[in-house]
């Protein structure tokens, strides 16, 4: 089902060249590369502000842990419910690059908003904003890195460009630190820079990233496009314009995307996603764990993503190119046994000089194995034309979950503490983890991928 077509005379992943034999293709396609641009100089920009905003809202605006999470769920349920949108409106107007760009712009267009926002109520809405923003490009963003790419290649297409996104995420904190440590009104001038480099990815997506991407081809389309042509064959001129009507793609409607659940693979992806998003804290809250565990003074705060990142680009193309070859359920599974590493080290793991830099590769690592490998394999299970709303709608139950984790999380520190918080944290990602794998466990030839 996800193989290429092995019958045709030339190699796999080749093309052919007249007069000049097999040419393979590149292993990365150059969308993958030019989104891959863009979403670094966006990450930048967007670490900028969220390396400084936990410190900022809780010790600058002395926001409770509460009221964070409160926050910080809104932050990431809004983009959720949005993807929704995004995904449907890039498959029903054929034009992924449009509606991504859309996102990124409104994304941009935030930024500096933030320069006039000094407290709780104006930050909230305009976080809201940059947020839909996100929502609206996330789906129709990795819908084009997948129909540009190969299936057996999934994996590796989406680490290479979660790698040079995470490029991006290891620079934006590292600039906000710098310009913390070089100016007095610190938190104006990260939101200022951040907003110069958000047109920045806008001006990349628009000259760099192609406005249509022809899916790749698989031998069920190869096939559906042949009894066209034998048709036309056999049948002359009226079945030549049926043919022609076969080309021509049906729109996409709401019902065909709400469909998309009934796929099993696709609904059992789902669930997990769910269940899984439910236990993962936020990254906001680790960051603020580790700071209270290890005693870590506030003007290093933002350097602590750099340690997830830098782990990450690391290990994001290899972990990629793992699950195409040993399965995507096993690599996303162990990832998420790695997250439940990290929060047994900050529950029970003595205070060595070396915590930091465990906790952070080891969240690190979480999302090498995991961020990339989820959609590529959604990706595997849903048609061309409705792979934006497919990988939305996996998106959506995720980021959902993850909005209630951090209410939970929120409140669970508000009322308990952080330790009796994080342990619940852990025994429910034990559980659910468990559960996903059971969901997940391979029925047929076709769903070992």
């Amino acid at each position: 089902m996800y193989l290429a077509d092995r019958s045709a005379p030339a190699p796999e992943g080749a093309k052919t060249a007249p007069d000049r034999g097999p040419v393979r293709a590149p292993a990365v396609a150059s969308t993958v590369l030019a989104l891959g641009a863009v979403s670094m100089i966006t990450d930048i920009s967007s670490e900028m502000v969220t390396a400084v905003l936990p410190l900022y809202l809780i010790a600058g605006l002395g926001l409770s842990p509460l009221g964070f999470g409160a926050l910080d769920g809104v932050y990431n349920g809004v983009s959720a419910l949005v993807q929704l949108t995004g995904g449907h409106l890039a498959d029903r107007v054929r034009n992924h690059k449009l509606i991504a760009g859309i996102g990124y712009g409104l994304s941009a267009l935030c930024k500096p908003l933030l320069l006039f926002a000094h407290s709780l109520g104006p930050i909230s809405v305009i976080l809201t904003l940059e947020r839909t923003g996100k929502g609206l490009r996330t789906a129709p963003r990795d819908a084009l890195i997948s129909l540009s790419t190969p299936p057996e290649l999934q994996g590796r297409a989406f680490g290479v460009h979660r790698a040079m996104d995470t490029t991006g995420a290891l620079l934006g904190p590292l600039a906000a630190f710098l310009i913390l440590s070089l100016t007095v009104d610190g938190y104006d001038a990260v939101f200022g820079v951040s907003a110069c480099v958000a047109v920045l990815g806008v001006v990349v997506l628009m000259l760099f990233v192609p406005s249509g991407v022809d899916p790749v081809p698989t031998p069920s389309a190869a096939s559906a496009k042949a009894t066209p042509a034998k048709a036309v064959a056999a049948g002359g001129v009226g079945t030549a314009a049926t043919a022609r009507d076969a080309d021509r793609p049906a729109p996409v409607r709401l019902r065909d995307a709400l469909g998309l659940l009934r796929l099993p693979r696709l609904r059992n992806l789902a669930i997990c996603a769910v269940l899984l998003g439910l236990t993962t804290v936020s990254d906001a809250f680790v960051y603020l764990l580790l700071q209270r565990r290890t005693g870590i003074g506030d003007q290093w705060f933002p350097l602590m993503p750099l340690g997830t990142a830098a782990v990450f680009l690391l290990l994001a193309v290899p972990a990629g190119a793992l699950a195409d070859r040993i399965g995507r359920r096993t690599v996303f599974l162990t990832g998420h046994g790695l997250l439940l590493a990290g929060y047994a080290l900050l529950l029970w793991a003595p205070a060595w000089p070396a915590l930091p830099f465990l906790v952070l590769a080891l969240h690190g690592m979480f999302y090498a194995a995991t961020d990339g490998v989820l959609p590529a394999a959604v990706a595997a299970t849903v048609p061309g034309e409705l792979r934006a709303t497919g990988m939305a709608l996996v998106g959506t139950g995720q980021a959902l979950a993850r909005f209630g984790c951090s209410l939970a999380f929120g409140a669970a520190w508000t009322l308990w503490g952080t330790g009796p918080a994080l342990a619940a944290a852990a025994a429910g990602l034990l559980c659910c983890a468990a559960v996903a794998g059971f969901v997940l466990r391979p029925s047929a030839p076709q769903d070992t991928r």
